[in-house]
């Protein structure tokens, strides 16, 4: 994590329309989901992919990166651009950003599937295959624990 800074990775960044980021994904990943005139949410229910929790609150809902910042910069962002690291940690695109609970967020920090899996076993196949897309589209690395740990949760496919 030598020289590693989330501010590196300039993200929430404006998506047209007075969104940011997260609040597109906050939109996207929600049901009924109503915003104010600055695009914040004021009612809709969000359902954690990792842990099948339903949230009325979008402050209970982080935005997680599939594969994290921390996790990016070892992998090799560190040797891109600030405008590369910007466009990956706002990839509306790829699997990459999603709406999860929080303290689940916070659990799974900037660690990778040999260290840390969503709680809800079901959901293995989508992260692995999710983490795989990512990591390929930013010919990103892998470790040999990480690629053990991707090759045994598609078994729950």
């Amino acid at each position: 994590m030598d020289g590693y800074s989330r501010d590196k990775y300039p993200h929430w960044i404006g998506q047209g329309d007075s969104c940011n980021t997260r609040e597109v994904v906050l939109k996207r990943d929600g049901t009924g989901v109503e915003t104010g005139s600055d695009c914040y949410p004021t009612s809709g229910t969000w359902k954690s992919p990792y842990d099948g929790a339903t949230w009325s609150d979008p402050s209970d809902v982080d935005i997680d990166h599939m594969v994290p910042l921390g996790n990016s910069w070892v992998s090799g962002a560190k040797e891109w651009t600030n405008a590369e690291r910007q466009a990956f940690a706002n990839d509306l695109t790829n699997p990459q950003l999603f709406a999860v609970t929080d303290n689940v967020n916070q659990s799974k920090s900037d660690r990778d599937p040999d260290e840390w899996r969503p709680p809800l076993e079901s959901y293995w196949c989508q992260y692995s295959t999710d983490w795989i897309e990512v990591k390929h589209h930013y010919e990103l690395t892998i470790t040999t624990e990480e690629k053990t740990a991707l090759e045994e949760m598609p078994a729950s496919c």
